[in-house]
Parts: structure tokens; C-alpha cells; sequence
């Protein structure tokens, strides 16, 4: 019996080897099947590695994801039989968050609209500020008010937990900073005065450089920064440079101060010591926001996903923490040079590295102003949100566009990531959250629920759960 050449399956092989995406290779080059699949490359990699347990990888090939086989990745077009083809994998999380899927508590207590909600790097507590003066601690075991934390005079506008999850400090309209302890709701030391205006934005040092998280920066409309002891009670630096409100303030893992201002300026400091080290120019418009590359892990220093929440820590365990959160700081950040991505009224967003004065890509797509901008916890990903109604997803390394989440009928305010980097949760104007899968490119969940706006919106670190909070008041928590 004769075969059709044309119809004869062609199984070529091909020369292609494993690297990693530090650019280190698992072995030699392998003689592989041109239709190898996903399932297969992982056995075979595993192998390689000498992986005790299976391990699950993803694999690139030219920066297309191989979802199927090597064939359909590559097309036969392509096909360079002469060289060695580079598969890089990167390992998977294991660690795996599930979708947030319903409203498991909708807790009332504000009489004005929730503006700022975060919860602890441990996961055991939840802080919310609001229009009414107040800022609220609730407990997450029982889903119900723990503390109201009475003493502002005006509206709360951000709170920011120290990354020891022992203070938890709030900031409002007065210009005033006030610094509490979960456990007992009381306030910590006396109140933190300086700032002539409102304040926007507040950051801790990170545990890694102090693991007592005594120092605390914020930033508002008066156009300074300020450096603060929490312990003393007392501000031990001023630093003025900006010439219009400052509208974020990130404390990086280097001893670098980031912040973004509405002079359409980021500006980079020496902490220690206020020095000025780099203006960062490019927008056109205000700039909204900022995201670290390094954000999660300094907001997680000490406390992995993975780790006992509920143990209380000696001095000599401090440490063994201080240690740990400053390896996982290096392993995101080995050589101390942070990227960071700015968002801006003038619809666009900017990639660029702390030791370049350049910016690295601009990225350009939104269609209205955008106000938020988030790193994905494992530093593959950049989520923003705009008015524009829509959520981009960027690739982290160079900015590159990869889709668009539409389904928001109002503009987006805020994103948060889950902890594993799979999830992506959307607040909206059109009073719902949504939850969008990353690998699908899709929308995962809708959350309607809120009577109103949703201003605020934070997922738990260890994936638990989403808070979230707005115009009507009220606090709702969403579980899987």
C-alpha cells in the first residue's frame, strides 16, 4: 500500500534546549519530537532538574506560551532546523489562590463612604478609613467590627499597616497622621503633626531595614515629604522638592524614597538622608500612581503566604525574619535596582529602572486618564485601571501591551492582585468588582453588590479573601 506523501504525518525532531529565565540552562540540547506537548516538556524537565516532586512550569518559546505543543507554538514557517530552538520555562506557584465567588459579609458601621481599606501583610486584620472621621479595625475570624478608632477631625484618607502588622497608621484631611495598635484599637504615641494640608499617601521602611518599623513617610498636597519616628512621635525630616500635591509615596527596599507629584514629575531620594537622586520627566499630565517592582514582597516582608500567621515572635526569631524578608527583597531585586511604572492623567503609563534617568518604554492604549497601577505579586505582570472603563495587563519586563479586561461600565478606580499572581479584582464607579483570570484573559467572576461607587478594594495576602468598600458605607468581604 502506497502513502500519500501529502497526507503522511510529518514528525520532524527538533535540537532545543531548557533555559531558564535568568538565562541558565537545564542541560544539554535534547533531540525532541516537533510535537512535544506542554505535559511532556514538564516530565522532561522535571527529569532534568532531578526534581524530587513534579514540579508544573510554563514554557516560552520567542515569548509565546506553549499551551499545546511545540509545533503549534512555533509554526512549520519558522521552523529552523539548523539551531538550537531556546524553550524558557519558568517555574509555576504551587501555592494557588481561589477565585473570590460571593459576598460573605456586608458590614455596616461608617456613616460616610469608605475611601481607604487595607488589610494586614498577616492577613489577620482589616483597616478601613472613611469620610465619617473614623478609622475601623475588623475582625476577620468573625467577619464583624472590631474597632472604632475615634481622634481625626476630617476624613481618613489612607491607611498603610507597618510591615510587622503590629501599627497600622491613618492619615486625613487635616494633615494629620495617627498611628494604632490592632489588638486594643488604641492609639499608638501621640499624634503625628506637621503637614499644612491634606495627606495622600503614607509608606513604611521596610521590615528588612528595620524590623522595629518605627519609621514612616507621607505625602499630600502641601508638596513635601516627610520622615517620621513613630516611637518619638516626632518628624525627623522634611523634604521639599515638588511643586504641586504629591500623589504617592513608596518606601523601596534600597533606602530609596519614590514619590509622583502633579508637577508631572516622579522623584527619587536617599532616605537617610533626603538627597535628592533622580527626577524622573515624561508626562505630560499629572501623575496618579506608582507601583514597585518590589511592593509585595516589602509589603509581605516577614510574613510568606506560607508561614504560621497566629505564632508570636522572640527577638532572635526577628532576626531569622529580618533575614528572610530581605531574601525574598533580593530575589526580586538582586542587584537593588527597582523598576517601577508611573500612571498618569495623560492616559498613559511609563516603565522605568531606578538607575536609569531614561524611561524604559511608554505605554500607550487607555483612552481616559488612568489612576491605578499594580505589580503582580511574582513580577511578571503590570495591571492598571482607568477611566477609561477597561483594565490593561502589561508584560513587567518591558511594558509590552498584552490585552485589555472589558466589562466595567464606569471608570475603574482601583486593582488588586492575588497573592499567587492568577487573579486580577477591579473596583468600579459602576458600584461592582470584577474578577479577571490572567491566563484566560478573561472575566472569572462578577461581584455585584455595592449599592454605590467602590473606591476601595484590597486582596488579602495570603488569598483568602477581598475587601471591599465605597460610597454606601459599607464594608464587604468575599470569600471563595
Amino acid at each position: 500500500m502506497e502513502v500519500d506523501e501529502e497526507t503522511a504525518p510529518q514528525t520532524h525532531s527538533i535540537q532545543a534546549r531548557f533555559v531558564s529565565d535568568v538565562g541558565e540552562e537545564a542541560g544539554p540540547p535534547l533531540d525532541l519530537p516537533i510535537n512535544v506537548t506542554k505535559e511532556q516538556l514538564e516530565l522532561i524537565l522535571n527529569a532534568l532538574l532531578k526534581n524530587e516532586e513534579q514540579k508544573p512550569y510554563l514554557f516560552f518559546i520567542s515569548d509565546e506560551e506553549v499551551r499545546d505543543t511545540v509545533q503549534q507554538s512555533i509554526g512549520a514557517k519558522q521552523l529552523d532546523i539548523e539551531n538550537v530552538l531556546d524553550i524558557l520555562y519558568q517555574p509555576q506557584a504551587v501555592f494557588r489562590v481561589r477565585p473570590v465567588t460571593r459576598c460573605t459579609s456586608s458590614m455596616p458601621g461608617h456613616a460616610e463612604a469608605v475611601v481607604s481599606l487595607a488589610f494586614s501583610p498577616n492577613s489577620l486584620h482589616l483597616a478601613s478609613g472613611s469620610g465619617d472621621t473614623t478609622l475601623r479595625l475588623w475582625d476577620l475570624t468573625t467577619e464583624t467590627p472590631q474597632f472604632t478608632c475615634t481622634g481625626h477631625k476630617n476624613w481618613v484618607l489612607c491607611v498603610a499597616w507597618s510591615p510587622d502588622s503590629l501599627k497600622v497608621a491613618s492619615a486625613d484631611k487635616t494633615g494629620e497622621i495617627r498611628v494604632w495598635c490592632p489588638n486594643s484599637g488604641k492609639l499608638l504615641g501621640r499624634p503625628l503633626v506637621g503637614h499644612k494640608k491634606w495627606i495622600s499617601c503614607l509608606s513604611w521602611e521596610p521590615y528588612h531595614k528595620n524590623p522595629e518599623c518605627r519609621f514612616l513617610a507621607s505625602a499630600g498636597n502641601d508638596h513635601d515629604v516627610r520622615i517620621w519616628d513613630v516611637v518619638l512621635g516626632t518628624c525627623i525630616k522634611v523634604i521639599a522638592g515638588h511643586t504641586a500635591p504629591v500623589t504617592a509615596v513608596r518606601w523601596g527596599g534600597a533606602g530609596l524614597l519614590y514619590t509622583s507629584s502633579r508637577d508631572r514629575t516622579i522623584k527619587m531620594w536617599r532616605a537617610e538622608d533626603g538627597v535628592l537622586c533622580k527626577t524622573f520627566t515624561g508626562h505630560a499630565h499629572w501623575v496618579n500612581n506608582l507601583a514597585l517592582n518590589t511592593d509585595y514582597v516589602l509589603r509581605t516582608g516577614p510574613f510568606h503566604p506560607v508561614m504560621e500567621k497566629s505564632k508570636i515572635y522572640s527577638v532572635s526569631d526577628m532576626n531569622e525574619l529580618q533575614h528572610s524578608a530581605l531574601e525574598r527583597y533580593e530575589k526580586v531585586c538582586p542587584d537593588a535596582i527597582e523598576s517601577f511604572v508611573s500612571c498618569s492623567d495623560d492616559f498613559t503609563l511609563y516603565l522605568w529602572k531606578s538607575n536609569q534617568k531614561q524611561f524604559i518604554t511608554r505605554m500607550t492604549g487607555h483612552q481616559n486618564v488612568v489612576n491605578d497601577v499594580k505589580y503582580s505579586p511574582d513580577v511578571k505582570y503590570v495591571a492598571s485601571a482607568s477611566f477609561d472603563k477597561s483594565v490593561r495587563l502589561w508584560r513587567a519586563s518591558d511594558g509590552a501591551f498584552i490585552c485589555a479586561f472589558r466589562g466595567h461600565v464606569q471608570a475603574v478606580y482601583t486593582v488588586a492582585w492575588s497573592a499567587d499572581s492568577r487573579l486580577i479584582v477591579s473596583g468600579s464607579k459602576d458600584s461592582t468588582l470584577k474578577v479577571w483570570s490572567v491566563k484566560e484573559k478573561k472575566l472569572a467572576q462578577e461581584l455585584p453588590g455595592h449599592a454605590d461607587e467602590v473606591f476601595g478594594v484590597d486582596w488579602a495576602p495570603d488569598g483568602s479573601r477581598v475587601g471591599s468598600g465605597g460610597k454606601d458605607k459599607v464594608l464587604k468581604l468575599w470569600s471563595y
